[in-house]
């Protein structure tokens, strides 16, 4: 197990101390922030950015909308501990657990986009699937959500989860439901929540009306929850991973905003404004918090630019221009670190994430007419500057299948896709997890390409939320244009499942066969509790001797779950038969070096002092290792079966 990952080390007590440098010269500052000069496919770039969210997809797959091979059901037992379904929703980064606070934030920003740029969704042809994207947790958040006070929060134990490397498809270890409610309040998670379900609410109320109020009633049920309890006393499961630092006054705004937006009621545009007091403030003053960045734990700064449009008020166009100058050219005589190569640098966790969904913010803000006019190309340029560092203009592509030296090795248990519960196999990723905006580089640009570093080369779903919503304003500007049919179909690589086999020992009337049979599948990973192997064999030498099957006896010396048949006929007439070794109710499945491969040891042996046994003519002794007591090799004449279908190998003609 490694270390255990914090996703955001800012308590709101330390908002103050971002790292900062004194303002530059002008002439340096516009260096630093000026427009690439290069321009991306920003379609192609957006197209796959949401398929990613397609890779993260937990529960029962629907096959019509997949474009990919990989990906298999998973999770389905997710709630039956405490009696729910709780199947569906999001993965939330390279790790198997639902953490609905950052999976919440994700649905909102991704909303977000679409209420922006929902023409240039339909123009680039991705509305359909940025719109599924969001669907798919939008379901999973209103399942977690069975009354109007209780909401499940996360399923799966960090520690547990964390402490296995396999893919989704065939988790074993528990995956415990946490639950908030009246008495055990989480106004933080519920909150985001909410936001998620009224941004859902608004932008699909033109096209699905009564889906769209059904998000809605959820998401004022889980305001008024969040906002009556105002404690988050009982979001405990979430600690060391995601962390309510920042409070959840800043959750209430914002799915106050997204509210009031969905419902034109100004009874939540009020709410929103009145925590406006509780937001986190820079050290010692009373200014609104500005040296950090919107994300998963403080929302406050999306909140503030909704609440600048739609009020025109000074004090939300001030505090979002303290953020953004911050983040730019500077505000006070401080600002955001930059990398040599132009990144704004605000940590090491996800420092591509900040600074794209930054430049989101800055982009949206700049059509604003209330933004000040001297400052729009500031926040356009700093807008394409950092999404064309994520996509390529060091000479670096931090986004999975996209442009040049894209990451190949992501810190991801499913792509990844192990057998054997290990980083290291196999020594490359199995999946391709295109689209996936990874953590990135630290603040000398310095970044490795490793599964194990999961500080710089995780994705998650939250680093995509803001990119994606960066990227189609890039389209919307630069244009691009998404690749036909684009889809992640692979061909393996691997053999899935298979029987390594050698002899054991053998005689003038016996032999005794060591075989392993193998599932290493991932395409997709699946559970083989119902697999066999055929061993032929041609008995004809015992038949010319006066003898026939019956006289075949078998015999274990070594057994890992396998049932062994007598002979069982396949061509009498040609004397052929086989064995049947059945391993059905044995779980072989890719999670572990004891879980992936099952041995067993059959002995087969004709009458004592009947000594004309021939493994010469027997079908599936032809390529095994026949060095008595060797190290069993692939045997592609003992066909594998999964539930009676043939997988691999050849049987005879």
């Amino acid at each position: 197990m490694f270390k255990r990952k914090f996703k955001n080390l800012c308590l709101s007590s330390l908002m103050g101390m971002a790292v900062s440098v004194p303002v530059l010269s002008s002439k340096t500052t516009k260096t630093i922030i000026g427009t690439s000069s290069t321009s991306y496919n920003y379609g192609e770039a957006l197209q796959k950015s949401l398929m990613f969210y397609e890779f993260q997809c937990s529960g029962k797959l629907t096959a019509s909308t997949r474009r990919d091979n990989w990906r298999g059901d998973s999770g389905l037992l997710d709630g039956a501990d405490s009696a729910i379904d709780l199947t569906g929703g999001y993965y939330d980064a390279g790790d198997n657990v639902k953490f609905n606070l950052p999976m919440a934030y994700s649905i909102a920003m991704l909303s977000w986009s679409v209420y922006e740029n929902k023409a240039d969704y339909v123009k680039s042809g991705q509305l359909q699937y940025i719109v599924n994207d969001i669907r798919w947790a939008a379901d999973y958040i209103m399942k977690c959500h069975p009354s109007s006070n209780v909401y499940y929060y996360q399923v799966g134990d960090g520690g547990l989860d964390h402490a296995w490397w396999g893919p989704s498809e065939v988790m074993q270890m528990s995956r415990p439901s946490y639950k908030v409610d009246l008495s055990s309040p989480g106004s933080t998670v519920v909150g985001e929540a909410a936001a998620a379900l009224a941004s859902t609410a608004l932008i699909l109320k033109d096209s699905d009306a009564s889906y769209s109020a059904k998000c809605l009633k959820h998401a004022e049920d889980l305001f008024n929850f969040a906002d009556t309890t105002k404690s988050d006393v009982g979001y405990q499961a979430a600690n060391g991973y995601y962390n309510s630092w920042s409070g959840f006054y800043d959750e209430l705004s914002w799915a106050a905003v997204w509210l009031y937006l969905a419902t034109n009621d100004s009874s939540y545009l009020n709410k929103a404004e009145s925590y406006v007091a509780n937001w986190a403030v820079e050290n010692q003053t009373t200014t609104i918090a500005y040296k950090w960045a919107h994300n998963w734990d403080d929302v406050h700064y999306g909140a503030q630019l909704l609440l600048a449009r739609i009020t025109n008020k000074q004090i939300y166009k001030d505090s979002v221009e303290r953020n953004l100058d911050f983040w730019t050219t500077g505000y006070n005589g401080e600002k955001i670190s930059y990398t040599p190569k132009g990144l704004a640098w605000l940590q090491q966790w996800g420092s591509l994430r900040y600074a794209t969904t930054m430049g989101f913010l800055a982009d949206v803000y700049s059509e604003y007419s209330g933004c000040t006019q001297s400052k729009v190309q500031n926040y356009k340029n700093f807008a394409k500057s950092q999404i064309d560092y994520a996509l390529g203009s060091t000479g670096t592509s931090f986004v999975v299948g996209f442009g040049v030296n894209s990451p190949k090795h992501p810190h991801h248990r499913t792509a990844e896709s192990s057998w054997s519960d290990q980083q290291t196999v196999p020594t490359y990723s199995r999946h391709t997890l295109y689209g996936a905006l990874v953590g990135g580089p630290d603040i000398t640009d310095a970044y490795t390409d490793e599964v194990s570093n999961y500080t710089q080369n995780e994705p998650a779903c939250d680093y995509n939320a803001g990119f994606t919503g960066l990227l189609v304003r890039m389209y919307h500007n630069y244009g691009g244009n998404p690749i036909a049919n684009f889809n992640a179909v692979e061909t393996p690589t691997n053999d899935e499942f298979f029987v390594e086999a050698g002899v054991n020992a053998s005689g003038t009337n016996f032999v005794e066969i060591k075989a392993v049979i193998n599932n290493k599948s991932g395409w997709p990973a699946r559970m083989g509790d119902k697999l066999s192997f055929k061993y032929f064999i041609d008995i004809s030498e015992l038949v010319k001797a006066g003898y026939s099957s019956k006289d075949v006896t078998l015999s274990l010396n070594y057994n890992q779950g396998g049932v062994v048949s007598g002979l069982i006929p396949w061509n009498a007439t040609k004397n052929i038969y086989y064995v049947n070794v059945d391993f059905t109710g044995t779980k072989i499945y890719p999670g572990g070096q004891s879980a992936y491969k099952k041995e067993i040891q059959f002995r087969m042996s004709a009458p004592q002092n009947v000594n004309v046994w021939d493994n010469s003519n027997d079908f599936s002794y032809i390529g095994i290792n026949v060095t008595p007591g060797g190290q069993p090799v692939l045997a592609a004449n003992i066909p594998v079966y999964n539930n009676g279908t043939k997988v691999y190998g050849n049987e005879p003609s």
